[in-house]
Formats: C-alpha cells, sequence, structure tokens
C-alpha cells in the first residue's frame, strides 16, 4: 500500500508503516540500542501523522461525522497522551528499563487508537463524505506531513486555526535540529 489516494488511504499507509516499526522493535532484545533509533523513527512518523489528522481529518469529521465534535475531542485527547509518552521516551537510552516502559506503553497507547480509527472512525467519515472531498484531504494530509514537526510538542495548539499557522515553523526547527544531530537518519 503506498502513499496517495484519499485521506483515509492515506492515514491507512501511515498507520501500516507504524506498525512495522512497531514490530522491528519489538523483534530486537531489551537494551539493543537500535531500538532507541527507531522510537526516534517511530515518534517522527506519529508526530507528522498527528499533525495531518489534526489539521485535516478531525475538523472534516466535526463537520461531517454525526456526534463529530465529541469523536475529534477524543481522538485528539488520544494524541495528547501520545505526544506526553513520546516526549519523555526522548529522555531515555534504549538500555534504561524506563525506556521498555514507555514504549511498551506508546505501543499499546497508539495500536488502540489505530484501530479505533479504522474500524469506526475511518467508516463513518467514508460514508458521510464525497470520494473527491476524501481525495482533497488526502493531498492536504500529505502536505501537511511534509511541514510538519518531527518531535512531540504537547504544549503546542492542537486544533485549527494555530496549529496550521505554528506547524510549518516548528517542523523547520525541528528538521534541522534532526539534521545536525542525525536524529531519524540511516532508520
Amino acid at each position: 500500500m503506498g502513499h496517495g489516494g484519499d485521506i483515509i488511504h492515506e492515514l491507512t499507509t501511515d498507520h501500516r508503516e507504524v506498525e512495522d516499526i512497531f514490530s522491528d522493535i519489538e523483534s530486537m532484545p531489551p537494551g539493543e540500542p537500535r531500538r532507541k533509533q527507531l522510537a526516534d523513527q517511530v515518534t517522527i512518523e506519529l508526530v507528522r501523522l498527528s499533525i495531518a489528522e489534526e489539521q485535516y481529518l478531525y475538523p472534516a469529521v466535526r463537520a461531517h461525522v454525526p456526534d463529530g465534535a465529541a469523536i475529534a475531542d477524543r481522538e485528539i485527547g488520544d494524541h495528547a497522551t501520545a505526544e506526553r509518552v513520546m516526549k519523555e521516551l526522548e529522555e531515555y537510552s534504549a538500555s534504561h528499563a524506563r525506556f521498555d516502559q514507555l514504549i511498551a506503553r506508546l505501543m499499546t497507547e497508539i495500536r488502540e487508537h489505530i484501530q479505533d480509527e479504522e474500524d469506526h472512525l475511518f467508516p463513518m467519515l467514508r460514508a458521510a463524505c464525497t470520494p473527491e472531498a476524501l481525495a482533497d484531504l488526502g493531498g492536504k494530509a500529505r502536505r501537511a506531513k511534509r511541514m510538519a514537526p518531527t518531535r512531540p510538542h504537547p504544549s503546542a495548539p492542537d486544533t485549527p486555526p494555530l496549529n496550521k499557522v505554528l506547524a510549518p515553523g516548528v517542523g523547520l526547527v525541528d528538521r534541522a535540529r534532526d539534521m545536525i544531530s542525525g536524529r531519524g537518519q540511516g532508520s
């Protein structure tokens, strides 16, 4: 499954990529240094994915899905919880016991979130929106991911319009930090 297409296809592809990284982490023994590199990589992917969802998926859910505001708020709450875990995870090497606790918690929370989106939210959105609207949202989500931050910023706004205004600038700073430090490269 490649990137492209409507927002549901795009995000489902992202979900598979995150799961592949989680599987790679789980296949390695505790303390293996590469687990930290993979945790950084999955954090980058999850932050980008969250930005795209918060900027485009959840506003569409609010506008088109019955009880969409409550659903979007719950999903954004899931993101905030995961972002706090990712922020704490940054502090630990793969050899630290807290790393194992945090990565296990992150994987459990993200897997539950993905399952809920794919089983419930995506079908509701597909039923509520035209194929053209979903395709338009897919393009917007891809553009948002390219400009998105790569590090968790738990105190940053998570709803439009502020998240759309601030994310590109924060993303630029994060990508510069990643380039200097080598984070996310070679993983």
